[in-house]
């Protein structure tokens, strides 16, 4: 029988966990965090991108279900690690630079000035409110998304990616 799961051929016939193993040598140190996003579909995204990049960690904040559909199962190759509050997230965060993403704060700086750390973890707020100012106030760094249309920003998913491959970019690829 076929393996009809979306993984590259590496993987391809092995058991989920050994894939998460084989995953787990060589994570990047890069963590995501999401807070509070409202539509499950994006928090599956983030999931997603993040498995894409190998981070080592998901952090989600607040609302704990959430839509696996469009993560692709990929939820079963990374951790993913819930925080009722932001004291509780902020507490496995010693020794790393929060970078939140977030364009509506005039504290925000363009993403392509940037110059990531290894131990980064970005962190992603709702479409609708961004990122709470309990949460803002302890990152480290603001960015935005630059924007050349009519539009302010891209959805919270498509921002994920774009951040995480410019943090990979600057890490992992050079």
């Amino acid at each position: 029988m076929d393996d009809t799961r979306n993984l590259i051929d590496e993987f391809k016939g092995l058991s989920n966990e050994a894939v998460f193993a084989a995953l787990d040598k060589k994570r990047n140190p890069l963590e995501v965090a999401i807070e509070n996003v409202e539509h499950d579909f994006n928090i599956g995204t983030v999931v997603r991108n993040a498995n894409s990049f190998n981070v080592s960690k998901v952090h989600i904040i607040g609302k704990k279900k959430y839509n696996r559909r469009g993560a692709m199962c990929t939820d079963k190759y990374l951790e993913i690690v819930h925080h009722a509050s932001v004291k509780d997230f902020l507490e496995t965060q010693k020794g790393r630079e929060l970078v939140a993403i977030e364009n509506n704060t005039p504290r925000a700086k363009a993403l392509h000035e940037k110059k990531f750390v290894k131990n980064t973890t970005l962190i992603f707020g709702s479409e609708n409110n961004g990122i709470t100012k309990e949460l803002l106030d302890k990152a480290d760094d603001v960015r935005y998304i630059e924007s050349f249309g009519s539009t302010r920003s891209v959805n919270v998913g498509v921002a994920a990616g774009i951040a995480m491959y410019e943090w990979a970019r600057q890490n992992v690829l050079e």
